[in-house]
């Protein structure tokens, strides 16, 4: 491999994770580009320029380059009028890549990614890799909703027939991309992402708590009064939308027979119902009696997350769909168990009753179930953890990389998926 062109159309790796449109796929491609780099494959990210400060190349670290590509206004755009700035990024993103001259594979993440890396192929005769962190039809199925987005759904069936190589995060992705999409099996690798050991590691609670400034003698807790440092914490890390399942996470909450247990939210809005979702999660708190035991908590630089997993006793994860589930993954390194929605990725990364629980349904009162057997018992809370962190050590970045860097080299002399 001379140096792969990891498309990121619409998020950049250089944004803090957890609001608008920045999430988990944020961390993917960083943590992923990061790991190529250092396993020797030179790695430049293209990606949509959404401010007229930004520099046109970031040199990231030796090997990982992020390139700002003008297409479209130098601003925010709202990610429904996106699609109208694909053609001119994908033009921007050919004249680059075959300027250089040097480049042997094309990564796309995401479907907008996708479009461009299509069309990239055709023109520049090179290998397609795709992943696609989110389908259109999977999140349709979840939300028990009629499919919105025709367009999407139908340009990811057609990036999807012409990839080379279609990266899964797990076998579940795996057979929804079959099932949904009759993605060719042959064609599909199951690749999973991994977690910074460096940073998410096991660590005390109390210990944690301190650090965050809680429950310390003589100050305010972050809760606005002075409390047991033993009291219970639930921790919710991720985007407000409706398929975080945020307001889930509050109705386990009021099921607790914990009066003094609370739920930190880490996060921010995202997407066009975000606002509208947690102007409805707010109002939600106040009708169930939960004001002062819910803490809503600005998005957090990613290598300062390990402190607010530490610092809980339970992290849930009551996702209506995730392909992976990295929130899950880091609070196992942490060395906390989790309650997590038993779909997609999650019921991989959760081994049930060993690392925490999964849950079949929507109920909160199944979730609760859950929380409160946690709780009560700190002998499983603990065993819990400690397999947690022990099944979370096997997932690193370096592993992914070294087996994609195999892929892409292999990819690179095999004769192309034809359309």
């Amino acid at each position: 491999m001379r140096r792969l062109a990891v498309l990121s159309f619409h998020t950049s790796p250089l944004v803090q994770p957890g609001n608008g449109d920045s999430g988990g796929m944020n961390v993917y491609v960083r943590e992923l580009v990061s790991a190529l780099a250092q396993a020797g494959v030179r790695c430049d990210v293209f990606t949509r320029a959404w401010s007229s400060s930004l520099a046109p190349e970031v040199v990231v670290e030796p090997g990982f380059r992020v390139v700002h590509v003008q297409a479209g206004p130098a601003a925010e755009v709202a990610k429904e009028e996106l699609p109208e700035l694909v053609p001119a990024f994908t033009d921007a993103v050919v004249d680059h890549i075959g300027g250089s001259g040097d480049v042997d594979a094309i990564h796309a993440n995401y479907w907008l990614s996708g479009v461009a890396g299509h069309v990239a192929k055709h023109r520049l005769g090179l290998p397609l890799v795709s992943t696609f962190h989110t389908l259109a039809r999977v999140k349709a199925e979840a939300e028990g909703a009629e499919l919105a987005g025709r367009t999407r759904a139908r340009a990811e069936a057609e990036v999807i027939a012409c990839s080379d190589a279609i990266l899964a995060n797990g076998v579940e992705e795996a057979a929804e991309l079959q099932r949904h999409y009759d993605a060719d099996a042959d064609r599909i690798e199951v690749v999973p992402p991994g977690v910074d050991h460096a940073f998410f590691s096991p660590g005390r609670r109390d210990g944690a708590r301190a650090a965050l400034g809680w429950a310390t003698p003589g100050r305010i807790s972050a809760f606005g009064g002075r409390r047991a440092a033993q009291h219970p914490v639930l921790l919710f890390v991720g985007r407000i939308q409706p398929l975080k399942g945020l307001d889930v996470a509050v109705a386990t909450l009021a099921e607790l027979d914990h009066p003094d247990a609370e739920l930190v939210v880490v996060g921010g809005p995202s997407g066009p119902d975000g606002s509208v979702e947690l102007a409805r999660v707010k109002a939600m708190v106040e009708s169930l009696g939960l004001t002062g035991r819910v803490r809503f908590v600005d998005p957090q630089p990613h290598h300062l997350l390990p402190t607010w997993y530490r610092a809980a006793d339970v992290v849930l994860v009551p996702s209506r769909s995730e392909s992976f589930g990295l929130v899950a993954l880091e609070a196992a390194a942490c060395g906390r168990p989790v309650v997590a929605a038993a779909v997609g990725g999650l019921l991989t990364v959760v081994d049930h009753g060993r690392t925490g629980f999964l849950v079949d349904d929507r109920r909160p009162q199944a979730f609760a179930g859950f929380v409160a057997e946690i709780l009560a018992d700190g002998a499983l809370a603990e065993r819990l953890g400690r397999e947690a962190a022990m099944r979370a050590a096997g997932y690193t970045w370096s592993t992914a990389a070294a087996r994609l860097r195999r892929l892409y080299a292999d990819l690179s002399v095999r004769r192309l998926v034809r359309c």
